[in-house]
């Protein structure tokens, strides 16, 4: 059974209670209260990695999309809020959002030390009058779940709700998927016990392994998943062609719509990456939301490489940073390249190795992986 979860759009009306007066009022009492704002397209990596430390690491890619106020106090972020994001495909953006004079508001949030103020308010206000300043009309406030969040904006922009819809409505079916993995499989037993608890609708058909003691092997035996296809690559025997072509084969063999890659460590050809278009990779680093980017910054201001490659964690031990992460992205055919799902950072404890590091990663990657995988799900 698929867990249902209802949602609403709300409507605001870009009236005169969001014209330049309200911009200027906004602006003062964020400085009285001692912030310094900024309203400019995109946002800073610094801001971007601090929204995805504070808020689980789904927002930052809308931010990117986005044009945002944001806030800062003693130099780092506070709080933030997108508008007028371009190129989303959330299913919730196919109404309303559509209409001539509709313009996105959100997503936006505030630290948690500064949610008692003026910040909250300020920034919705400013949000909402830059959409107005930009000839919009009306302003969708999307997929919001808590009922005390709706209050909220309907006390402070006057927000009506105007369509409504249940996630579960999304995916009638649970999508047929395969996962490679090549290790314990820590990944890929959360994924399993989310399909069981009816949170992720997924039907998980088969594991691909290239690794004959990989103990992913006994959880999907444990889990009853239909297919386990162990192919371990015999370097002195089988040309890389030959062995990529059997992986393919093995692959197609089940028909998937959906494939995970979960501590999977074989590259894949670009004919693999042309047959499975919708393939989900998790990987070890802070990854930047801009593929060109070798390095990203983080919360605290920093900048390190982007670590991309099989060796993520060992590689930024080497190199002194103090920060890595994990990201789940889109594969293409550029390796830890592909667009950005969700991200997290964490910052290293001096003094800890690539076992303690990884040990710590792991809560983060299951994380992430399912929020991963929901918004495969709601943008496909």
């Amino acid at each position: 059974m698929i867990a249902v979860r209802e949602l609403v759009n709300l409507l605001v009306d870009l009236d005169e209670r969001f014209d330049e007066r309200a911009q200027a009022e906004a602006l003062a009492a964020l400085d009285g209260a001692g912030f310094r704002t900024e309203i400019r397209a995109g946002a800073d990596d610094r801001t971007l990695a601090w929204i995805d430390e504070t808020f689980g690491g789904s927002w930052s890619s809308e931010a990117f999309a986005g044009s945002n106020v944001v806030t800062y106090r003693n130099c780092a972020p506070s709080g933030f809020a997108t508008f007028d994001p371009h190129g989303l495909r959330f299913k919730w953006l196919r109404g309303l959002a559509t209409e001539p004079g509709v313009g996105i508001f959100g997503p936006f949030g505030v630290g948690p030390e500064y949610r008692r103020g003026i910040a909250g308010r300020a920034l919705l206000t400013l949000a909402l009058t830059q959409l107005r300043l930009r000839g919009y009309a009306r302003a969708l406030i999307p997929a919001v779940g808590d009922a005390r969040l709706i209050g909220y904006y309907v006390e402070n922009a006057g927000a009506r709700e105007a369509e409504h819809f249940n996630v579960g409505d999304f995916t009638p079916q649970p999508v047929r998927t395969v996962v490679l993995a090549s290790g314990s499989g820590t990944n890929f037993q959360s994924v399993l016990d989310r399909v069981t608890d009816g949170t992720l609708p997924l039907n998980v058909v088969a594991l691909v392994t290239n690794n004959a003691e990989a103990y992913a092997i006994q959880r999907a035996r444990l889990a009853d998943v239909p297919g386990i296809h162990v192919l371990p690559w015999r370097r002195k025997e089988v040309a890389r062609a030959d062995y990529d072509a059997q992986l393919l084969q093995a692959v197609a063999s089940v028909d998937p719509e959906l494939v995970l890659l979960l501590g999977w460590m074989h590259l894949l050809d670009g004919a693999f990456v042309a047959r499975f278009p919708n393939l989900i990779n998790v990987h070890p680093a802070f990854l930047p939301l801009d593929p060109a980017q070798d390095d990203v910054g983080m919360p605290d201001g920093t900048r390190i490489a982007a670590f991309r490659g099989p060796r993520a964690v060992r590689d930024a031990l080497a190199a002194g940073s103090e920060w890595v992460g994990a990201s789940v992205h889109i594969v293409t055919p550029d390796t830890d390249r592909g667009p950005i799902l969700v991200r997290k950072p964490l910052r290293i404890t001096a003094g800890e190795d690539e076992a303690q590091v990884t040990e710590q990663l792991h809560p983060i990657e299951h994380q992430l992986v399912d929020r991963g995988i929901r918004r495969w799900l709601y943008e496909r």
